[in-house]
């Protein structure tokens, strides 16, 4: 197995708090689709509205 390190995963910045975040596995195949950090984030996003 091939580790690599966190710097090297790639990272966004969240819709809503605009803070990075890295590429985590359970994203591994919805990577191109995640827009928020957290759960909390992607709540507080719809209360916004």
């Amino acid at each position: 197995m091939i580790t690599k390190k966190k710097s090297d995963l790639p990272t966004k910045l969240c819709k809503t708090c605009g803070r990075p975040f890295s590429w985590r596995r359970k994203w591994a195949d919805v990577w191109d689709e995640v827009q928020y950090c957290s759960l909390r984030c992607r709540a507080d996003r719809a209360r916004r509205r």
